[in-house]
């Protein structure tokens, strides 16, 4: 070890080379070791919890969500839309058209307060498909042949343009549109 011997204020210690180049190499070795331990603490955290733990997880977080008053009426796989459709609702953002089948079968849909036509023919179409999902009913709908062989009727008065907004049809919150079998043409 060498000795240091105290300088009088103002004179400096001749530096070394070596000195200098030592702590430079000690500082970049600890800054290349730093992303290195990051990583692998990322990697044991990833590797701590299997996909299907994260999802047992999500999936008992979601179902105390649900429980909710404001969001009991959410089925258990309920999506981001059904929980943003059902918050809307209770802001008054948006409004529930009940939609009655052929078969007596009631579909609650969700649209925006200022919705068209088009609109409610696609949250309807929205609603089935999810319905389907749950239920592993019928993998395909053809919703071209449905919308050409059935009108939406609302007091009697088919909902025939798209671009109307339900409010011109006086279409209110929890109003009952009907599925009614077009008549054909000869």
């Amino acid at each position: 070890m060498e000795e240091q011997t105290q300088q009088p204020l103002g004179e400096t210690q001749p530096v070394k080379e070596e000195n200098i180049s030592e702590e430079l190499e000690k500082t970049n070795l600890m800054e290349a070791a730093a992303p290195d331990v990051e990583e692998e603490e990322e990697e044991e955290d990833e590797e701590a919890l299997p996909h299907s733990e994260i999802l047992d997880i999500f999936e008992e977080g979601l179902a105390r969500l649900v429980q909710d008053p404001l969001l009991c009426d959410l089925p258990i796989q309920v999506t981001l839309e059904e929980v943003n459709s059902q918050i809307a609702l209770e802001y008054g953002q948006a409004m529930t058209v009940r939609v009655l089948k052929a078969d007596g079968e009631v579909m609650p849909i969700v649209v925006v307060q200022n919705a068209t036509v088009l609109d409610l023919k696609k949250a309807i179409c929205r609603f089935m498909e999810l319905k389907q999902q749950r239920e592993g009913g019928v993998k395909y709908v053809s919703w071209r042949y449905v919308w050409r062989t059935y009108h939406l009727v609302f007091q009697g008065e088919k909902l025939d343009d798209d671009k109307m907004r339900l409010k011109d049809y006086g279409i209110r919150n929890r109003d009952e549109v009907t599925f009614m079998k077009r008549l054909r043409k000869k």
